[in-house]
């Protein structure tokens, strides 16, 4: 088990707070698609849970630079090269998405 104390760590309770709103939201999709609720309609609220969870993850990838990477660093050598690799994957990742 892992016992690293992770970047979001004094977030977690707001990040939290945000994906159960984003759980509601997607919910509230399927119910909008079960009750055969117009397109655009829908369309609108996958719209708003996507920006809602992109939301979390550039609030994740911000707890992370300012964590993890800064740790790392600050240590240099191997570890700073892999913790930014890791850091410039995530940035592409949520850019291609």
């Amino acid at each position: 088990m892992d016992h690293m104390t992770h970047g979001y760590v004094g977030n977690k309770d707001a990040l939290l707070t945000r994906l159960r709103r984003v759980e509601g939201q997607v919910r509230g999709v399927a119910r909008m698609i079960d009750e055969d609720t117009y397109c655009i309609d829908v369309l609108t609220q996958v719209s708003a849970a996507t920006k809602a969870l992109e939301a979390v993850a550039l609030a994740l990838l911000d707890d992370h630079l300012m964590h993890c990477v800064a740790e790392a660093t600050e240590q240099g050598g191997p570890v700073a090269e892999e913790k930014l690799r890791e850091a410039s994957a995530a940035i592409a990742r949520l850019v291609s998405s």
